[in-house]
């Protein structure tokens, strides 16, 4: 097929690149088994006479849509952006385009609603994040329907191919700072238990308390629900307490954003009165006043890396877990406890 846009076809860049039409199509598809001085000369024809391949056509020439799906259901917007954007950065230079799907984790037809999504779309593959990333079902009726995928954070890392992280080393970190600065009442405010990343969370947190020979006491323990209202309510729940805590980790920055919101409600100084931190660094986590401590959770790098490993399966490589590091941002919203 001869794919044209403007006065240059894919033909021409061959013709300038003394190759055939099939090896331009397979650099431009970045399969494997081309000769690296094959590939340069393709890429520098396709520099100078400013190729750019027609998507429409290569889907049609080669019955791919290239196209993968990136799959959500979380409540957080800066999470999904960050994510979003990371796959976006994997996708474009790699000539693929993607679709953003929300889906319902808890629905009971969730594996159908996604083989409905599969087959009226079309994507190459699929990129999961957590909570989907649970949901044994779906993951067994995709492997068995063959449809490629892709996990952020899977509840088991062995099994998917994609990336993860060791939230639950992470938690423990920040809660040992905490433990550093001196404080002994730490509360925290869980995600949805639903959710892995809570639960790692949580046993971060126990497993930070229990280095430091703290007791846990489940009173300091309030559910969330991920979002800036439950931080707001659970704060509420903690600052009622006849003896509070003089200091909150949230299971992510958007509770713990409510939980500063709530302070200053009572009348509580952050970090004067009440420390307070978070996880994911999310881009309000420097916006707000004072400026959050938290944990650098790495969430375009991971969408990044999660659409690389379904690429290189897309384009016959192999897909593999990656495991990135995490941050521990210290700021001022967390200082030592005034006896």
């Amino acid at each position: 097929m001869r794919i044209r846009i403007g006065d240059v076809a894919q033909d021409d860049v061959a013709r300038v690149a003394g190759v055939s039409q099939k090896t331009v199509s397979r650099v431009l598809n970045n399969e494997p088994n081309v000769r690296a001085k094959t590939r340069e000369k393709v890429l520098a024809a396709v520099q100078s006479l400013q190729y750019h391949p027609n998507l429409s056509a290569r889907s049609l020439a080669s019955n791919r849509s290239f196209l993968v799906a990136l799959l959500y259901d979380n409540p957080s917007q800066s999470y999904v952006m960050e994510t979003l954007t990371g796959v976006l950065d994997a996708c474009e230079p790699r000539n693929f385009g993607m679709m953003v799907k929300p889906l319902d984790s808890n629905a009971p037809d969730i594996a159908e609603r996604t083989m409905s999504l599969v087959h009226k779309r079309r994507p190459d593959g699929l990129i999961l994040t957590p909570p989907l990333t649970e949901c044994g079902e779906l993951l067994r009726t995709l492997k068995d329907r063959g449809i490629p995928f892709s996990c952020v954070l899977p509840h088991d890392p062995a099994e998917n191919i994609g990336v993860t992280m060791d939230e639950s080393a992470a938690a423990c970190e920040i809660t040992s700072y905490l433990v550093e600065l001196g404080h002994r009442r730490i509360a925290h405010v869980t995600g949805r238990m639903s959710h892995s990343a809570a639960k790692w969370r949580l046993d971060g947190y126990r497993e930070g308390l229990r280095l430091a020979g703290i007791r846990y006491h489940t009173s300091l323990v309030v559910q969330g629900q991920f979002t800036f209202s439950s931080g707001v309510m659970a704060a509420r729940t903690l600052f009622a307490s006849r003896k509070r805590p003089t200091a909150i980790f949230a299971a992510n920055d958007e509770m713990a954003t409510g939980v500063m919101w709530e302070a200053a409600h009572h009348g509580l100084m952050v970090p004067n009165d009440i420390s307070v931190c978070g996880f994911d660094d999310s881009p309000m986590a420097e916006q707000v006043w004072p400026p959050l401590t938290t944990v650098r959770q790495p969430n375009r790098d991971m969408g990044r890396i999660a659409a690389d490993q379904l690429l290189n399966t897309l384009e016959g490589g192999e897909g593999h877990m990656r495991t990135v590091p995490y941050t521990l941002c210290k700021r001022e919203s967390t200082d030592s406890i005034v006896a």
